[in-house]
């Protein structure tokens, strides 16, 4: 039986003082000066079109994301922030995440951040080499990336991420590990750590860089997962790793199938309705003018079928290298195990899946070759 899952909200600011060659995500280079009161009103005016969908839950997690969302100022965050707690329930004990770049000019403000209720930094580092920040299109250099953790934990954020990317143009597996070890010792209590991919409607996609062979991918990969281990960070998804009780509580709630609001210029939601057995995707007009001027920015929404839910479920949670309970496949889709039983058999025939009958996991074959796992899935 379809049952409510908890909820978070996700918040996009889509600016960014200038669009990376390898990034696909909703992002706009900044012309002219950020209409940050514009689109904060537009963002309260999206948040009260989406109250229905809370169902009397509380927010337990709140994700600012980007584009480049430091670049608001503390008296923006704070706003946004007042704003949501005027019109719904934020948990006590909420993780509220912002992500932010290190450049000086924002770890001028991470203090306002902190003041304005950001319990949660994620840094964008992705790498501590000058050289490879500039093919990457980064605006900050070696000396911001090293700078800004200390100035994060200086004032008061005892939880924050760093994002870190390996297989980068002309890096050696010796120069990608030297940047893990860098990372390693600023002491995060999280790390994202991800391979670049080339994504289709990004200038890299156009202008493709020459990125490490495979062999030299594998080797930074297998290398890597074992100085992480080493150090205390334990890999608890693809590219995500923690320190003991530091897992992202946001993420983790997309990856057990959680509900969660999104407001903003081209923004994601999935709401459940366990009294009608539906659960709805909705997306917000993605043009960041076209969004502040809509007096409804939703752009489109979709029910995700009976038949589409063991895939969609399983596209999370398999993410996970614990996977999860099986009982919650049952209480996220409203299916029965039983309706899956042959696609869990056979993926645990081919070694994709493992046996415990209380856990829906991938096995460690399972992890390596994830597409073919999600597969099973399908029909």
């Amino acid at each position: 039986m379809l049952t409510l899952p908890p909820l978070s909200l996700y918040i996009h600011i889509p600016w960014c003082v200038r669009k990376c060659p390898y990034c696909d995500f909703n992002s706009h280079a900044v012309n002219g000066e950020i209409p940050q009161q514009r689109y904060i009103d537009a963002l309260m005016r999206d948040l009260e079109q989406e109250l229905a969908g809370i169902q009397g839950r509380e927010i337990g997690t709140i994700f600012i994301g980007g584009g480049t969302p430091s670049l608001f100022d503390a008296a923006g965050i704070n706003q946004i922030l007042t704003g949501i707690a005027a019109r719904t329930h934020i948990s006590a004990d909420a993780e509220i995440t912002m992500e932010a770049n290190p450049g000086t000019f924002e770890q001028e403000r991470f203090a306002g951040f902190r003041e304005a209720g950001v319990n949660r930094l994620s840094i964008g580092i992705q790498s501590f080499d000058s050289a490879r920040l500039q093919q990457l299109g980064r605006i900050h250099n070696r000396n911001d990336a090293l700078h800004a953790a200390g100035k994060a934990r200086e004032i008061g954020f005892d939880n924050f991420n760093l994002d870190l990317m390996h297989g980068l143009p002309g890096q050696s597996p010796e120069a990608a590990l030297a940047d893990l070890q860098q990372a390693i010792e600023l002491k995060p209590t999280h790390l994202s750590w991800y391979q670049l991919t080339i994504e289709p409607n990004t200038e890299f996609f156009s202008k493709p860089p020459e990125l490490p062979e495979d062999e030299a991918l594998w080797a930074i990969q297998e290398q890597g997962q074992a100085l992480l281990e080493t150090h205390g960070y334990h890999q608890y998804e693809i590219s995500a790793y923690s320190q003991p009780g530091r897992q992202s509580r946001h993420n983790l709630n997309y990856w057990q199938f959680g509900d969660y609001l999104g407001i903003g210029a081209g923004a994601h939601g999935k709401i459940s309705w366990p009294e009608q057995n539906r659960i709805n995707r909705r997306w917000k007009q993605r043009q960041p003018k076209a969004y502040m001027d809509a007096l409804n920015p939703l752009s489109g929404e979709q029910d995700i079928s009976p038949e589409e839910r063991p895939f969609e479920f399983m596209m999370n949670a398999l993410r996970l290298t614990a996977g999860v309970e099986a009982e919650l496949f049952s209480l996220r889709t409203g299916l029965s195990l039983a309706s899956i039983a042959p696609m869990v058999e056979r993926s645990r025939n081919l070694g994709l899946l493992e046996t415990d009958a209380g856990v829906l996991a991938p096995s460690p074959r399972g992890r390596l070759f994830l597409n073919d796992l999600l597969e099973q899935f399908l029909d």
